[in-house]
């Protein structure tokens, strides 16, 4: 059967043949890149200069990563020793725990004595621009309505 179009399709051009090299990329192009070292980080979290952080779910203040069983957040008030605030908590898993819980916790916001419960601590990517000052929020404000 002849072609209904002049052009080759992909499939016209017979079965490829992959000498592509471990350090080649699909298209072809030679990988310049460095190889990365096994176990190195990748992303935002390689550089490893930033703190650890806890911050509210609620609010997102930060909190410091040592804190009484009884203690709530200083800007909205919820218990920071909730399912919600800790580390193992997953929506998706079964009791919405990653840790093998006896019995489901009726209310993940609320305060509970959960043994298992560990902070949900992550890297401080704001860094020092997350600062409040009020000389910057009066220039940014003076910056956006400058006359």
């Amino acid at each position: 059967m002849s072609q209904k179009y002049k052009q080759k399709g992909y499939q016209d051009s017979g079965p490829r043949t992959s000498s592509a090299t471990p350090g080649a990329r699909s298209q072809g192009f030679p990988d310049d890149r460095p190889a990365r070292l096994e176990g190195a980080p990748k992303g935002r979290g390689a550089d490893r200069d930033r703190d650890e952080v806890f911050r509210c779910k609620a609010c997102g203040e930060k909190s410091d990563i040592e804190f009484p069983v009884t203690a709530a957040c200083r800007k909205c008030g919820v218990a920071l020793h909730s399912c919600q605030q800790c580390r193992f908590f997953d929506g998706a898993a079964r009791f919405q725990c990653l840790k093998e819980i006896p019995a489901p916790i009726a209310s993940k916001t609320k305060f509970n004595e959960c043994a298992l419960y560990a902070p949900s601590v992550t890297l401080d990517l704001r860094g020092r621009s997350a600062q409040p000052s009020p000389d910057g929020a009066r220039s940014a404000f003076d910056a956006l309505f400058r006359k």
